[in-house]
């Protein structure tokens, strides 16, 4: 396994792999792995012959007083992890080499952003979108693989990829969970014993829903209510929001008569969590 630290040095490397015939497919993160990135990984395997790991904690998707200076990070463990799930590269590249004094050039979609997430971290997307495509044109892949927890992240890189014409395939993998159903996170070490339970308020509230609409429930307003209990039963909970929307436009939906998204984030304590669910009518 090769470790590369600079972008001019990862287009030499992705150039020469691509002339040798090689198909790249690219896993982006921001490191700390856990479960859930190696699923990612695995699922890259599948799709290529060479496979590129970055690792970098990207500055202009964190707003001021958001944790980029805490955000977990142990650059060895995950070396060792990347290796053994058989990667070729790792990108792990220092701020300087990706953003200069007087870099200005930023990439920002019009609609997606709008909702979810985009609600209270308004700069957000337009960082994640800016080093996604950034990363794309420096490790020069075939294919890349998201995860579905971020699935607003996941919706605006396809219509990223999409509306500017790069000659890559995106693909989702599915959330990976905790055996007591927490979705995995980076952010997860966060959590203090005692808010276990009160976090894992979020896959319950999913759960129940999608019960909920299996055994009929049509409507939207009722599924949010019942979840807004459901997590608010918990007073470590501050809820960000509850959504029920299109799960390509995003926009809200009132009448389920069609597959759905259901979407929340929550404060538990001082961790901002994220989670989903497609629900699936009845019938």
């Amino acid at each position: 396994m090769e470790i590369i630290k600079t972008a001019k040095d990862m287009q030499a490397h992705a150039e020469k792999t691509r002339m040798q015939g090689k198909t790249i497919v690219f896993v982006p993160t921001m490191g700390f792995l856990h479960e859930g990135h190696l699923s990612l990984l695995r699922e890259g395997s599948r799709h290529g012959d060479h496979l590129v790991l970055s690792i970098f904690v990207n500055p202009t998707q964190f707003a001021a007083g958001e944790d980029f200076e805490s955000y977990p990070r142990d650059f060895e463990k995950d070396a060792a992890a990347a290796q053994k799930e058989g990667v070729d590269v790792i990108f792990a590249p220092e701020k300087a080499n990706l953003y200069d004094d007087d870099f200005e050039t930023y990439v920002s979609l019009e609609k997606l952003p709008n909702h979810l997430c985009g609600l209270s971290r308004p700069t957000h997307f337009r960082g994640v979108a800016t080093i996604v495509t950034k990363l794309f044109n420096i490790v020069k892949p075939h294919a890349a693989v998201f995860g579905e927890k971020d699935y607003q992240q996941l919706a605006i890189i396809r219509r990223m990829t999409r509306d500017l014409n790069f000659d890559i395939r995106i693909i989702g993998v599915p959330i990976v969970r905790e055996p007591d159903g927490l979705a995995m996170s980076s952010r997860n070490t966060y959590l203090a014993p005692e808010q276990r339970q009160a976090a894992l308020s979020l896959y319950r509230s999913l759960s129940e829903a999608q019960n909920m609409v299996k055994t009929g429930e049509t409507r939207a307003t009722r599924l949010i209510e019942e979840a807004r209990r459901t997590i608010s039963a918990f007073p470590e909970n501050s809820i960000d929001y509850v959504t029920v929307c299109d799960p390509d436009t995003l926009e809200d939906v009132a009448l389920i008569d069609r597959p759905v998204l259901m979407a929340l984030a929550v404060r538990v304590g001082k961790c901002r969590l994220i989670d989903n669910m497609v629900l699936h009518p009845a019938g």
